[in-house]
């Protein structure tokens, strides 16, 4: 079937906010659980690449791992709540206290200009604007219901712009 008209503006190189592919999964794990998750994950063969404790709204330990020998794309990003009012461990306790999926992340070259375009398209993004991530990441979040789109994206998207020193193919943001 071919595109209307209006599918064809949309489907436009010059109209796509500069994906530039999967930047990680998001994996939330109940607390006390990461280093045995870090640790299947190693066996399969990904290294770690980064670990912090975020603060602020997001209330997690991070642990992303990539797989072969460099800072790839297609990273695992592994989530475990700090405290109760992560949102985190919120997802976890509607999952019955299991981990699982918290959000695909997909790696932009410009974070305000995604914004704006998925704004426009009307996907309903969550964060008022781009704002700091990991590792010196520009990142935002979009619902996976619609707002006046025709269909949202199906599961809590996260738009990631790598940190300027690391725009290459390296660098993977991080939950908030």
């Amino acid at each position: 079937m071919l595109p209307t008209s209006l599918e064809a503006a949309s489907l436009d190189p010059a109209r796509v906010p500069g994906w530039l592919g999967l930047d990680h999964v998001a994996i939330a794990v109940p607390a006390g659980e990461l280093e045995a998750h870090v640790a299947a994950w190693r066996a399969l063969g990904f290294r770690e690449i980064h670990r912090e404790e975020v603060h602020g709204t997001d209330q997690v330990r991070e642990v992303l791992l990539a797989p072969g020998d460099h800072d790839a794309l297609g990273a695992v990003q592994l989530l475990e709540p700090l405290d109760a009012t992560s949102p985190v461990a919120r997802q976890i306790e509607k999952n019955g206290g299991r981990g699982g999926l918290v959000h695909v992340a997909w790696r932009v070259r410009d974070a305000s200009a995604a914004f704006d375009a998925l704004r426009a398209h009307g996907q309903r993004v969550i964060d008022a604007a781009p704002r700091p991530g990991s590792r010196g990441s520009t990142v935002f979040f979009v619902h996976p219901k619609p707002g006046h789109a025709a269909a949202g994206l199906g599961c809590l998207v996260e738009i990631v712009q790598p940190a300027p020193d690391r725009s290459g193919g390296g660098e993977t943001g991080g939950h908030g």
